[in-house]
């Protein structure tokens, strides 16, 4: 799954500006029943943000692309103690990203 670019991610924040937290991350950290609940979640919203509780221990950015990597979606934004994740539901989409940049051509390297 390619990461998201610059542009895919400032149209991710703007649309997630919002939204309320679907689910918290306890002071028990990234439990199973946590990913479950993420995973549910992005199946039905495709972008959702998730609350980390200040008890957690760990970087949040770890936090992040752990649950990200667990869910097979996209961490899109750390903001504080709550992670902005993205997953294209597989049947349906609503959300439309727009296109991957192109990577510029530097002058030097020709």
């Amino acid at each position: 799954m390619p990461e998201l670019d610059g542009r895919q991610r400032r149209f991710l924040r703007a649309l997630a500006h919002t939204l309320k937290p679907v689910v918290q991350v306890g002071n028990q950290g990234l439990t199973p029943g946590v990913t479950k609940a993420i995973s549910a979640a992005l199946e039905t919203h495709e972008l959702i943000k998730v609350r980390v509780a200040a008890e957690v221990e760990g970087e949040l950015e770890d936090i992040g692309a752990e649950a990200a990597k667990a869910t097979t979606s996209h961490l899109a934004q750390v903001i504080g103690r709550t992670l902005l994740l993205y997953k294209a539901r597989k049947k349906d989409p609503k959300i439309k990203l727009p296109k991957r940049q192109k990577p510029a051509i530097d002058e030097a390297a020709k």
